[in-house]
């Protein structure tokens, strides 16, 4: 499968595209590794919240236009907003980073990632910030904010020590090395890794196979996963009664008892 982008602008952007219930979500400035920008930002932000806001679209599949998913940041573009304090992102979206910040709503749905050629800094934390990641056999990976005289903080401290442990994390955090798609894999950064340009594809393939599960009962099921890393396991067990029995109640599951019955694919509306 190939998205199509449209001409971007020297600043960059971000391109959407609606296929059935997911949005194509593509970063465009190949002409610079895809550098981030603020605009880019606040436009990925708002694709992220547009995908959380539309009843129809229920899994988004984040991707890049050109060779490389991203050089990482486009430093002079984006080291006043550092020096000032300040974030691209306006308030009351959707940070894509998904931490939690104060007056930022935090994605609900699903977020499939395919990464390829190079993946540095923010490509890594955008990553880590989804659900499911799969990457081209020929990525490039490097958090290297210590070698530019910054830290990482687009949730790479938060993250990678939480999927491959302490040492694993302070290794390629502190010494802003560069490891490729078989590292990642190993440090269960990646979930999948695919020959070069299969990558979107197989993005895609699980994105819609998430789609056609119940919508409700895929929200749920990952908001309790995220409650139980950051809050513990019995913050989310406490909810297993409550949400059970909301999920229970829905339309959903009662197309998915007839659906059982009837020996059929089960048609879900999200209600």
């Amino acid at each position: 499968m190939s998205a199509t982008p449209t001409t971007p602008p020297p600043e960059g952007c971000i391109d959407t595209q609606v296929l059935d219930h997911v949005l194509l979500i593509g970063i465009n400035r190949p002409a610079k590794r895809n550098g981030w920008t603020p605009p880019m930002f606040k436009q990925l932000a708002e694709a992220y919240t547009r995908l959380d806001d539309d009843p129809a679209l229920r899994v988004g599949v984040l991707h890049a236009f050109g060779d490389h998913f991203t050089a990482g940041l486009d430093l002079p573009a984006v080291a006043e907003y550092m020096r000032r304090g300040e974030k691209a992102i306006p308030q009351g979206l959707v940070e894509p980073h998904d931490f939690g910040l104060a007056g930022y709503r935090r994605r609900t749905k699903p977020m499939v990632v395919a990464v390829k050629g190079i993946c540095f800094t923010v490509g890594i934390e955008l990553m880590l910030g989804a659900d499911i990641v799969v990457a081209a056999d020929n990525c490039r990976f490097s958090q290297m904010e210590v070698q530019r005289g910054i830290m990482a903080t687009g949730g790479a401290t938060l993250r990678m020590a939480e999927r491959a442990g302490l040492g694993n994390a302070m290794l390629h955090l502190l010494t802003a090395d560069e490891f490729d798609s078989a590292e990642a894999f190993r440090l269960n950064f990646v979930q999948r890794v695919v020959p070069a340009g299969q990558e979107l594809d197989e993005a895609l393939r699980i994105a819609q196979r998430i789609a056609a599960q119940a919508p409700l009962a895929v929200v749920a099921t990952r908001l309790n996963v995220i409650k139980a890393i950051e809050q513990g396991p019995l913050a989310a067990v406490e909810e297993f009664i409550p949400v059970q029995q909301g999920l229970a109640n829905s339309e959903d599951a009662a197309e998915g008892v007839r659906s059982f019955v009837e020996r059929r694919p089960a048609r879900f509306s999200g209600r």
